[in-house]
């Protein structure tokens, strides 16, 4: 049962009733990094992504190419696929240009753009930005009323695009309920997207990432796959975000080595065939997820996802998926 403080959050959240259009075409989606790409050949990725059955194509902003022109060309090079923002940094632009271009790709694709919406890192935003990295709670809320703030004269009629927010701790899955339409929870298990199910009620989106290395024949994880997972785990097993949030989650000290333990690679990458790997995607949604998006890990980022998706959505069975409905 959830805790005091589960309950608490999901009765603040359902007191929140706007919510932002949605058109999934599926329940699974993929997550991708094609920042090594040319963009004419990641378009191509991601038509393919679509007549494959996926419902969507989210992707990260690493530091390279800004995440807002990609969703532009991706919406642009597609028919039905959504594509989201997992996520966007708020401390690379001002919150009054993340809602302005949120509200134009919204307006010129409604339905089909979901604005992932993230504190970062200390150590990138210090570092690499040369910024200063705040109370993380307290930023975004900030940030989110200052979006809220952009005049309606901004692509007028459009209203608020759909938002997401990348939740990991209870108070920021609580925020994602009150400031926003959900939560696009990155490494976790099943048990915590169940959890962020707890706060945020039934009428708010959570969009899981589930990270696979397939390859091996079934109920195998061979010693190539926990290579890509641990290799996977390398920087995030630095940032102080997830290595508290493993330990919110039941991982201990043991399991937050460089690259992460072989338990911790174990429950969160899943591994071994295809159908494997299906089944930890079917999990999050068991868990009350609405729609998960699949990361497939190879030898190096620059690798084409497309030999296993073709594998994988054959295995999820995405020919004849269900629209993902906008919760009601």
């Amino acid at each position: 049962a959830p805790d005091k403080r589960v309950q608490t959050a999901a009765a603040t959240v359902s007191m929140v009733t706007a919510r932002a259009r949605i058109d999934f075409p599926a329940r699974v989606g993929v997550r991708r990094i094609s920042e090594t790409w040319a963009m004419p050949a990641a378009q191509d990725v991601a038509a393919e992504i679509e007549a494959l059955g996926f419902g969507s194509l989210f992707l990260p902003e690493a530091g390279g190419k800004e995440c807002l022109t990609q969703s532009a060309a991706f919406l642009a090079a597609t028919q039905r696929l959504v594509i989201g923002t997992g996520i966007a940094n708020i401390h690379v632009r001002m919150p009054s240009a993340a809602e302005a271009g949120a509200r134009t790709l919204t307006a010129l694709y409604p339905g089909r753009f979901v604005l992932g919406l993230g504190v970062s890192h200390a150590p990138l935003v210090q570092r690499a930005l040369g910024g200063a990295y705040r109370k993380p709670l307290a930023t975004m809320r900030d940030y989110l009323d200052r979006m809220a703030a952009v005049p309606d004269q901004i692509e007028p009629g459009i209203g608020r695009p759909a938002r997401l927010l990348a939740a990991l701790g209870p108070k920021m899955i609580e925020l994602s309920g009150t400031h926003a339409d959900g939560a696009h929870p990155y490494l976790v298990t099943a048990a915590h997207t169940k959890t962020t199910r707890e706060i945020l009620g039934t009428d708010k989106w959570i969009v899981s990432e589930q990270a696979v290395a397939i390859g091996g024949p079934a109920g195998s994880a061979d010693d190539d796959q926990l290579h890509r997972a641990h290799t996977h785990l390398e920087v995030y097993s630095g940032l102080p975000n997830y290595r508290n949030s493993w330990l919110r989650q039941g991982f201990d000290e043991s399991d937050l080595v460089r690259g992460g333990s072989d338990r911790l690679a174990r429950a969160l990458v899943g591994m071994g065939s295809v159908e494997n790997a299906a089944e930890a995607v079917t999990a999050h949604l068991d868990a009350g997820a609405d729609h998960v998006v699949l990361q497939v890990l190879g030898d190096d980022p620059a690798t084409d996802p497309r030999p296993a998706l073709r594998e994988l959505a054959g295995a999820l069975g995405l020919g004849s998926s269900t629209p993902c409905e906008t919760p009601t």
